[in-house]
């Protein structure tokens, strides 16, 4: 168990370093993946700036603001779509290999949880094994959740995770919109 376990960590940091190899062929070392990115942080940098500068009370200056964060989400927006043909790449070729390990694992105990998982993760924790002992983990439930945690750290260790400032305004094509008291560009 304890191999296959190990196993499935290689495996995880192996994808999770060919998805970044593909992205960055596919979308990083573009010129405009490259000019929106900077255009971002630009943008970032100028509305932090205003915003520590001081209140701002005149609506000339909130008026300003408020259309440099529309150009900034803008920007970003931008920036999703161009990341947007590496993600369909990468998801065509993990469903494909995640298939494969699947089979190769399938009806295998490949660790034991810590813990009981809840009861709707359950599912997905014990697929595919036999018994009702819901601590025992199944290969795609280790595999998710090594992919997710290994692939946020090798784009921070790579350089290619959203800067802070941009990560702070949570601008992106798929995040929460923010509460300020407007919705969908009507004054609440």
């Amino acid at each position: 168990m304890w191999a296959d376990t190990i196993f499935i960590v290689l495996i995880s940091v192996c994808t999770a370093l060919f998805g970044e190899g593909l992205t960055w062929l596919l979308v990083y070392r573009t010129e405009k993946y490259q000019r929106l990115k900077a255009d971002v942080d630009r943008q970032c940098k100028k509305i932090e700036k205003k915003k520590e500068g001081g209140e701002i009370s005149d609506s000339k200056q909130k008026k300003k603001l408020e259309r440099e964060e529309e150009r900034l989400k803008s920007t970003n927006r931008d920036l999703s779509m161009v990341k947007m043909k590496s993600m369909f790449a990468i998801g065509f070729t993990f469903t494909a290999l995640l298939s494969m390990f699947n089979s190769i694992f399938e009806g295998r105990v490949v660790a034991h949880l810590p813990f009981t998982p809840i009861s709707w993760l359950q599912g997905l924790s014990h697929r595919n094994l036999m018994g009702d002992d819901y601590t025992q983990c199944s290969f795609i439930f280790l595999y998710i959740l090594c992919t997710m945690s290994i692939r946020q750290n090798i784009q921070k260790l790579l350089g290619f995770s959203p800067s802070r400032a941009a990560s702070k305004h949570g601008t992106s094509l798929f995040s929460a919109p923010q509460s300020n008291g407007q919705m969908a560009g009507y004054k609440l």
